[in-house]
């Protein structure tokens, strides 16, 4: 990239900041500041307004960045990420979306705590929440710097750090000052311009091909040097009986893990009825399926038209495959079109980006402050000083987001999602189905169901290939990786439901017949919902 191509995606990145943090601005001065206020928005969006924001809250770097990369890198394995993350929704749409708008009013831990003792399990339920939060949200910090550290011809550390600490900067500045009203706004935005580049490059590329995908295939698998076996299973995932199984515990993960994520389920809380919920979810799968799709058109071009190599030299997790595809398919890098088309391409992912760190940001300030602060403060918390911790916690995860953003910024973003989701379906997936289905659930077994997913899975992670004893480790220099599967998975999520039903079995306490009557009739009708 020349100075002046990347003086025109800079302006682009500039132009987006400014927007947002003008619809920030604007939303902070009309606001009354109460906690249903900062945190849902009032609960005034329509469904298709809180669809697209659905949409754009989903589809991260994870999404745009780094699955694209996987396919272009390891083919067929790749899709796997694309196919996971739209089935999740399947299990978003049945079981959860509109019993927890029924049931909650802010968090997750609303929903468990109704017909529980609130304090453990708020504490368990908020712990959780922010764990996999933080782990979300370095995803979409290493993305940033791969992002920034491309456009600058940087390929060392000094313009990613730069990126990872002023997105950490912006998306405090978001949460803080706009609560969830400006940042539902923003994820509109972005979900518009994310599926407009989308669409865009998926056509670019198809006229590349005259529009056969069968070629686009086999332009891929030639460009790859795998040949046909760029196109079959098992390039990344099916060298041994480790990878086989990582492959499953991957897919269960991304399958189940949305219904788990904080950041998502708040979003039910910004509708008025469950209806609406409903209806949001539908348009959320409608433009997440397109999308995916496209990805997998971009991935398989990257392949085809940029090649392997060059995606891996530019960085070796292939986050940057999709921008190096729209400099190509503008007429090549050194081009007038091909940096404008990089530049916008560029400027789309890094709206992506903070997007995505605003609502998964102040998701978990809410978990702390409506969760963990209000639990164990609660005679002396007023509403007010609620919303002032859920400030302050907010600029607390953002400096751990950076932090550990910078430690893992050669990792694959859609891998370190992958990691989340994990995490998500281990903790607070059993217990939430637990909570909406099982008569008998007790408290003992909801905070054992929690801890129960959460630790089992961070340990593991902890002790995989992620973190040390290979190359691709974040401390490749030493060894302590005795888990030889790289995500936890096929072992925390069973063990999560496993200590849930333990935890009652083993309870001296009686479930409370008329508490859990309660929630049935309100989760299935929405009678006594907020």
């Amino acid at each position: 990239m020349t100075t002046e191509h990347q003086t025109l995606a800079l302006i682009l990145f500039s132009l987006f900041i400014a927007v947002t943090l003008g619809i920030t601005t604007w939303v902070s001065r009309n606001r009354h500041g109460s906690a249903e206020e900062f945190y849902v928005g009032g609960r005034l969006f329509s469904p298709m307004e809180n669809g697209f924001a659905i949409a754009g809250d989903y589809m991260s770097a994870a999404s745009f960045l780094g699955i694209s990369g996987l396919i272009a890198l390891f083919g067929y394995d790749g899709l796997l990420y694309s196919v996971g993350f739209l089935v999740a929704w399947l299990v978003v749409l049945f079981l959860v979306a509109e019993l927890v708008r029924n049931c909650g009013r802010f968090t997750l831990a609303d929903v468990v705590a109704a017909r529980m003792s609130e304090r453990p399990v708020r504490i368990a339920a908020g712990a959780s929440s922010v764990t996999v939060s933080v782990l979300y949200l370095v995803a979409q910090m290493v993305g940033a710097g791969s992002l920034v550290g491309l456009l600058l011809g940087d390929s060392g550390t000094a313009a990613r750090t730069l990126t990872v600490i002023g997105v950490g900067a912006l998306m405090v500045v978001y949460v803080s000052f706009g609560g969830m009203r400006a940042t539902t706004w923003i994820q509109i935005v972005k979900a518009v311009l994310l599926m407009g580049g989308a669409v865009t490059l998926t056509v670019l590329v198809l006229l590349r091909f005259h529009g056969d995908f069968g070629q686009l295939l086999t332009s891929a698998a030639e460009r790859s040097g795998h040949g046909p076996r760029f196109l079959s299973p098992g390039l990344k995932y099916g060298a041994d009986w480790t990878s086989r199984f990582d492959f499953m515990s991957l897919g269960l993960a991304l399958v189940l893990g949305t219904a788990g994520l904080p950041h998502i389920l708040s979003r039910f809380y910004t509708v008025p009825t469950a209806r609406a919920a409903r209806r949001s979810v539908v348009w959320a799968i409608a433009l997440i399926g397109g999308f995916y799709l496209m990805t997998i058109v971009l991935g398989f071009g990257a392949a085809a038209l940029v090649g392997p190599d060059e995606v891996r030299a530019s960085n070796a997790s292939g986050n940057t495959a999709v921008p190096l595809l729209a400099a190509f398919l503008g007429g090549g890098a050194e081009s007038t079109g091909g940096a404008v088309l990089f530049a916008v391409v560029a400027a789309i992912a890094f709206a992506t980006i903070l997007a995505v760190v605003a609502g998964i940001t102040l998701a978990s300030s809410a978990s702390v402050a409506h969760d963990l602060y209000a639990s164990l403060k609660r005679r002396h918390a007023r509403q007010r000083s609620e919303v002032a911790v859920a400030r302050v916690a907010a600029v607390g995860i953002g400096a751990v987001a950076i932090a550990l953003g910078l430690l893992a910024q050669d990792l694959n973003v859609a891998f370190l999602v992958g990691l989340a989701f994990a995490v998500a379906a281990s903790a607070n997936l059993p217990v939430l189905l637990y909570s909406l289905f099982w008569r008998a659930f007790t408290t003992r077994g909801a905070v054992w169901s929690v801890y129960g997913g959460l630790v089992p899975a961070v340990v593991l992670v902890l002790l995989s290939p992620v973190v040390s004893g290979s190359p691709d480790s974040l401390f490749p220099g030493v060894s302590f990786q005795f888990f030889p599967l790289q995500n936890p998975g096929l072992v925390s999520i069973p063990l999560g439901f496993l200590a849930g039903w333990m935890g009652t079995v083993t309870s001296a306490e009686d479930p409370d017949e008329a508490k859990y009557a309660e929630t049935e009739v309100r989760s299935l009708t929405g009678a006594g919902a907020v």
